[in-house]
């Protein structure tokens, strides 16, 4: 058969491609948007969809999972297609397209603002202000400050920060270089709804099981991604990669979370401790098993946590754009 004959394989429009081009790059300029202005103190607009999960939230609630389903449903199903109309309006040109994921990811990074709650910690425990710094725990996890030290308060962050380099900067990234403006925003509200009511409580333990459920799917992957990205990260923070590899494999299934020990596990490696131990939620008493091999985190290893996610967060986003380059190669 002749050239002139032989059928032609499809190929992308140039214009898909250019948008492809603009995933990747409104990524990295969401990134560096994070970096710059973190999180608004008023008016975030997680914040605003947070107080709409809850209006909704007395409108829908019941004790049973039928009625957390169509709570989920509605609030990340309204997210994704306020994305999807978002990269409607702007699929005939890149710029504008690079834009919208460039503010959607400003919206829904935490990093910046997770990495100086971390340091904010690291310098009040350092000018010994146990109060103040029970009183900034909150910022940071769940856990009940009232009977912490120095000791507890600096495993509490160093584990916080673990788990939420994962949730506040590489599943977002992660879903945004697979799905655009709707995956960033439907991950978001995924995340937020089970900060809000995916937890264990009389009021929760039926209606919040969707959405602990969504998130823990959700989270499959970026945190294993989160895992091997501090493994690489090690040396940041005078880690053995080899180290954080081998306590990664062998303890990142131990933690009750099916995704958070990954991420724990890693970061116990890198820094050369040992996370988990009992922890306090109200009247709740969890028992969590020891990752790592090492000392318990002290108060210096929390300014190495916010080191780590800090270099751990910048391999993400590189990994994001090569994914979002990655398709559009794979398009053509």
């Amino acid at each position: 058969m002749s050239d002139a004959t032989a059928p032609q394989q499809p190929r992308t429009p140039p214009g898909h491609e250019r948008l492809a081009a603009a995933r990747a790059l409104g990524l990295l300029a969401g990134v560096a948007l994070d970096a710059v202005f973190a999180d608004p103190e008023r008016g975030h607009p997680v914040a605003l969809f947070g107080r709409a999960a809850a209006a909704l939230e007395k409108r829908v609630y019941g004790d049973a999972k039928p009625y957390g389903i169509a709570h989920v449903a509605l609030c990340v199903g309204a997210t994704a297609a306020l994305g999807v109309a978002a990269e409607r309006l702007t699929r005939r040109s890149p710029l504008a397209r690079a834009a919208a994921t460039a503010a959607a990811t400003w919206a829904v990074l935490g990093g910046t603002s997770l990495g100086r709650e971390g340091i904010a910690m690291a310098g009040t425990l350092e000018a010994g202000d146990l109060t103040r710094a029970r009183d900034r725990l909150p910022h940071l996890c769940g856990r009940d400050p009232a009977g912490l030290g120095a000791p507890g308060l600096a495993r509490a962050t160093v584990e916080s920060v673990a788990e939420n380099t994962s949730d506040a900067v590489v599943a977002p990234l992660l879903w945004g270089a697979v799905a655009g403006v709707p995956g960033l925003l439907a991950y978001r509200a995924v995340n937020t709804l089970d900060a809000m009511v995916g937890y264990r409580s009389p009021r929760y333990a039926r209606f919040g099981w969707a959405a602990a459920r969504l998130d823990d799917v959700a989270n499959l992957v970026p945190a294993r991604v989160t895992g091997a990205l501090a493994v690489l990260s090690a040396p940041v923070v005078g880690g053995s990669p080899r180290t954080a590899a081998r306590t990664l494999a062998r303890d990142g299934h131990r933690h009750p979370s099916p995704n958070a020990g990954r991420c724990e596990a890693a970061f116990a490696g890198a820094l050369g401790v040992t996370l988990g131990g009992v922890n306090v939620y109200g009247t709740r008493v969890e028992s969590r098993p020891k990752l790592g091999d090492g000392p318990d985190p002290d108060v210096p290893d929390i300014r190495r946590s916010v080191r780590l996610a800090r270099a751990t967060s910048l391999a993400a986003a590189g990994v994001a754009a090569l994914v979002a380059m990655g398709r559009r190669r794979a398009a053509r």
